[in-house]
Parts: structure tokens; C-alpha cells; sequence
């Protein structure tokens, strides 16, 4: 009986354990009610976070009330009015008309002041909203991806006091960062200073410029950089522009200049000057401030659109390569009887360009300034080349200070972005007499001497007809080996032969025009003339091998052709590699 209540004592023991084990595992579980006497927490009622929506749509219905604000043009609004009167485009609808269609993605779409109306204790409504007088974002040229900003005139004339400095600069650093072109749209001061922004602050201050650094940087890493002036760029706005790789003005409404004509009235007294008048495309685009101009702006757009089609998106790519209907092997029998047989007479340069280059791809750059030189960009079998070419047609083709300049802007342009140069050499020399002299003709075609040997891009040159002096050298002794060909119309040496003769034979022609006549003298600057001609037959240097080969001008496109496609597939591969491991780093700024 005792060994039966043990048994019974342990089972119900047992129970008990599993009871205790099964109700700590069920407090692991689910917390333990409270005990009966503790009083429930009441739930709060009307707080001001319960009545705002779930999903937002107050944050979102203030983005889209503002955006409409901004896109939605006020005929009201003085600025408005002022911008339509002077036959511009308002900002929205240069975008538009600018980028490829659907493209525009703005960043900073809501930047500027708001006026709020509170609703609530935490709700609030625009009533009143100023947008940023810049308007930037991403987009699309031709397919091809973009970052621009475009200034608003309408809005305090583009100053700073309706600006945000950030957003430009972000824009900026944007386009470091993702290594895509940037396109600047300027009219006005580009978020330059006014002085009302001394009473607003409360202070003036020390004028910054924290956009240049990046600028300079975009300048070197040939990141593309396009401006077009479309209207007045004052101040930063003209510094903004001019600062790109290549910039355009539209003729019907464009100008620049350091400071206004009410600020340049009190500072040099020059009184009643226009816009036009201070720095409008006559000024300004035939001295080499602005490379181009375009009749209006949607020119200025199509010329941004065609010069960012030979570029790289930044300088560690290649340059776009298209399809090419033109026959590279085409043969062009008129360059066998362009050049004149007889030395004085002129042709026209740029006939040579465009028979050679692939069909109407010749763009040139700077046609109205410095106009001794030609420059441009252009194809071969689809392949993106630099132009250069002397312009025999102005002051014989001589290198002035303007044209060694624009040549020199060239040269860095082409090395920043590696492209090939194919140049047609025609110079007598750089520019002689006084007025020469008093333009510094010297000291800007040294500045081009150095430049030519400090690039590395391939250059290829098609000597046309003469080759003189220091500025001939300098074109054809750039490169180590040469890469050149003559046409049978070469002549070369230290000197044109017409002057030369003269150095050459001063004492002997003097003698004999003072003991014999002025007509015997005649007679034997005549002999010389012709037995220096003969000499200089191009087949004789080519004997000597002072020439490398003198090709049929009708054959030049083939040869250039096969050079640049050599270029392409062989040596700029290499080049961006070296560019990538910092071996080389071309410099335009």
C-alpha cells in the first residue's frame, strides 16, 4: 500500500513540473495579462500626426502645386512681359526646345521662396511661390545624355538675389561625377552679384566664385562643355560662358559684357550705348570672346547639338564614331588645278576642306575672328578629325596675333577630347609690320610654338602650297616622326623667295643698278628668280628626302582616310589608356 502512494505522489509531481514548464514557455509566448486592479491606458485621441494622410499625398500635392507654379508662365509678371517684348524665349520653352523630346528630368524643380498659409496646427499651403531664377536638370541631345542650366531673365534679371549658387554648383560637381557633357543656356548674370542683396543680408561681403573650381576641372578632363548667350550675359553670366569649350551667341538678342551701360556710363563716361553697342555679336564674336554665331536661338541649339556630336562624353572615351556613306577611296580630280600655278594668285581654302572631308561634315569654328586661319571639326569614314588650314584669301595667308590664338584654342581643344588633326599648310610666315608688331604677333605665335609641342594628339598635315619660316616649322616639326605629304604645288624654305632675293643679293643688285641702270638690275633679279625657281622644283627635295612623299591631290582624302582610320583603331586606344593611368593629361585651361 505504502510502494501505491509513492507511485501516486510521483505522478502527480510530474503533472505539476509540466504544468510549471508549459506556462513558463506560454510567458515566452505572450506576455502575462495585467493583474486585475492596474487600469488600462487610454488611447489618444485627435493627435495632429492621426489626421495627415498615410500616403503623403499633402508632400506630394505641395511638390505638384509648386511645379505647376513654376512651369506655368504668368502674362502678368513685369519680368515676363520684358523677356516676351525683347523677342526671347522664356526659359521652360528654351528647354523644351533644346532637348530631345520627353527628356527633361529638372533637379531642384521646388527651389526658391515660398509664401506658406498655415491650415493647421501642422498643415500648411503654398499661397505664393518664386521659383530660382535657373532652371537645370538632366536631358538628352540627340540621344545623348546632358546636364544644362539655363537662367531665367524674368526673374530679377538672373542676379543672385533670385538665385541658389548651390544648385549651379551642384550641377557642376554633377557633371564631374557622372562624366557627361553640361550645357549652359545664359542670359543674365548667371547668379551674379546686384546690390540689393546688401540690404537684404544686411552686409556686403567679399565676392566668391565657387563654381570655377569645377569648371576648370570639367575644362581639363575634356568633360564637354557648351554655352550659347541668349540675351545679356553680364558679369559671371559672360564669365560662365566664355569659360566653355566652345560658346555661340544668337544675333537677333544676344550681348556681353563685363558690367552694364548704366555702370559703364559712370565708370568711363561713354554714354547712350545699347547692349548691342557694348558687346553685341559684332564685337564680340570677331575677336575671339564667342567662337560662333548663329542667327537666333534655336541656331544656337542646332550648333551645340552638331559640335557635341564629334566629342567624347569626357576625356578618358573615345570620339563617336557614325555610319559613313562617302567612299573613302573617292578621288576629287578639281584639287589637281584648286591651287594656281601662277604664286600670286589666291584660291579658296576652304573648298580644299570640304572635297577632302567625309560629305558635309565640315563645321568650322571661329569663322569671323582671326580670320588668317580655318579651323573646324569634320570626318573621315565617320571618324571625328580637327581642321586647321591657313587662309590664303586674308593677308596671304600670313599667321597675325588673332589667328595664332584661335589655332592655339584649337590645339588644346582637339588634345582634351583626343582627336586626330588634319592639317592643310599653306603659311608665308607670321604676320609682318607694324601693325604686326603693335598686336603682339611675336609673343601669341611663340604661345602657339609651345602649344603644338606640348599636345600629343596625332596631327597629320597636307603641305598645299608654302612653307616659310618659323610658323612653317612649327606647323611640320611638331611630331616626332612626321606625318606628312606635299602636293606638286609646294614651296618651301626659310624665306619666300621674293623677299629672299632681295636679302640674299642686296649688295650685287645695288652695284649693278648704280654702275649699269635700274634695267639691268631688273634683268638679273629676273635670272635669279628663275634659277631659284628651278631649284625649288618640290621633286628635288624629295630627292633628298626633305619631303616624305609628294602625293596627286586627287588621291588626298584616301591617304588622310587611312590615317585617321589607323589612328583610331591603333593609337588612340593607347592614348586613353596612357590618359586613364595618368601618363598623359592634356590641359585646356
Amino acid at each position: 500500500m505504502a510502494g501505491d502512494s509513492n507511485t501516486s505522489k510521483d505522478a502527480q509531481n510530474a503533472k505539476a513540473n509540466a504544468k510549471d514548464r508549459l506556462s513558463q514557455v506560454s510567458n515566452h509566448l505572450a506576455p502575462p495579462p495585467p493583474p486585475p486592479n492596474t487600469p488600462k491606458r487610454r488611447r489618444r485621441k485627435g493627435s495632429a500626426e492621426s489626421d495627415l494622410p498615410a500616403d503623403y499625398s499633402d508632400i506630394l500635392g505641395q511638390i505638384a502645386t509648386l511645379r505647376k507654379i513654376a512651369a506655368t508662365p504668368d502674362p502678368n509678371n513685369r519680368g515676363y512681359v520684358r523677356q516676351k517684348q525683347a523677342g526671347k524665349l522664356w526659359v521652360r520653352e528654351r528647354v523644351e526646345q533644346l532637348l530631345d523630346p520627353g527628356s527633361f528630368q529638372e533637379v531642384g524643380s521646388v527651389s526658391g521662396t515660398v509664401e506658406w498659409k498655415k491650415t493647421g496646427d501642422v498643415k500648411e499651403e503654398p499661397v505664393d511661390y518664386v521659383p530660382s531664377n535657373n532652371v537645370q536638370g538632366f536631358g538628352r541631345l540627340r540621344g545623348r545624355k546632358i546636364v544644362f542650366t539655363a537662367d531665367d531673365f524674368s526673374i530679377r534679371a538672373g542676379h543672385a538675389d533670385g538665385a541658389l549658387m548651390d544648385k549651379t554648383v551642384y550641377m557642376e560637381k554633377l557633371s564631374i561625377a557622372l562624366q557627361i557633357p553640361i550645357v549652359k543656356l545664359v542670359d543674365g548674370s548667371s547668379g551674379g552679384g546686384s546690390v540689393t542683396t546688401i540690404r537684404t543680408t544686411g552686409f556686403s561681403y567679399v565676392p566668391p566664385l565657387p563654381s570655377f573650381t569645377q569648371v576648370v576641372q570639367q575644362l581639363n578632363m575634356g568633360i564637354p562643355n557648351l554655352g550659347a548667350v541668349v540675351g545679356p550675359a553680364i558679369g559671371l553670366g559672360a564669365a560662365r560662358v566664355v569659360a566653355c569649350h566652345f560658346s555661340v551667341m544668337a544675333a537677333d538678342i544676344g550681348s556681353l559684357f563685363n558690367a552694364g551701360p548704366n555702370v559703364v556710363k559712370n565708370a568711363t563716361f561713354e554714354e547712350g550705348l545699347s547692349f548691342t553697342d557694348l558687346g553685341g555679336p559684332s564685337m564680340h564674336c570677331t575677336n575671339g570672346t564667342i567662337d560662333n554665331l548663329a542667327p537666333d536661338e534655336a541656331g544656337c541649339f542646332e550648333q551645340m547639338r552638331t559640335v557635341l556630336s564629334y566629342l567624347p562624353d569626357c576625356g578618358t572615351k573615345l570620339p563617336p564614331v557614325i555610319e559613313c556613306s562617302d567612299p573613302v577611296d573617292r578621288t576629287s580630280e578639281m584639287l589637281r588645278s584648286i591651287v594656281p600655278r601662277a604664286r600670286n594668285r589666291m584660291y579658296n581654302p576652304r573648298k580644299i576642306i570640304t572635297e577632302v572631308v567625309d560629305q558635309g561634315s565640315f563645321f568650322e569654328i571661329g569663322s569671323l575672328w582671326g580670320t588668317t586661319a580655318i579651323v573646324g571639326l569634320a570626318r573621315f569614314a565617320g571618324r571625328p578629325v580637327g581642321i586647321v588650314s591657313l587662309n590664303c584669301e586674308v593677308n596671304a595667308g600670313a599667321l597675325d596675333a588673332l589667328g595664332s590664338q584661335k589655332v592655339t584654342r584649337m590645339l588644346k581643344f582637339l588634345d582634351v577630347f583626343n582627336i586626330p588633326l588634319i592639317q592643310f599648310v599653306d603659311v608665308p610666315g607670321y604676320a609682318i609690320g607694324t601693325v604686326a608688331e603693335r598686336t603682339a604677333t611675336m609673343r601669341h605665335g611663340v604661345t602657339l610654338a609651345t602649344t603644338y609641342y606640348s599636345t600629343t594628339m596625332p596631327i597629320f598635315s597636307v603641305i598645299v602650297r608654302r612653307v616659310y619660316g618659323v610658323a612653317g616649322g612649327i606647323m611640320l616639326d611638331c611630331r616626332d616622326p612626321r606625318m606628312r605629304v606635299g602636293w606638286p604645288s609646294g614651296m618651301w624654305g626659310s624665306l619666300p623667295l621674293e623677299g629672299g632675293i632681295e636679302v640674299g643679293h642686296s649688295f650685287e643688285l645695288k652695284e649693278i643698278e648704280r654702275k649699269q641702270g635700274k634695267e639691268k638690275r631688273e634683268e638679273r633679279y629676273k635670272e635669279l628668280e628663275n634659277e631659284y625657281r628651278r631649284l625649288m622644283n618640290p621633286v628635288r627635295t624629295a630627292n633628298h628626302f626633305g619631303i616624305e612623299e609628294i602625293i596627286d591631290p586627287a588621291m588626298t582624302r584616301r591617304v588622310c582616310a587611312e590615317w585617321v582610320t589607323h589612328v583610331y583603331e591603333s593609337l588612340l586606344p593607347l592614348r586613353i589608356m596612357e590618359r586613364v593611368a595618368g601618363k598623359i593629361s592634356p590641359a585646356f585651361a
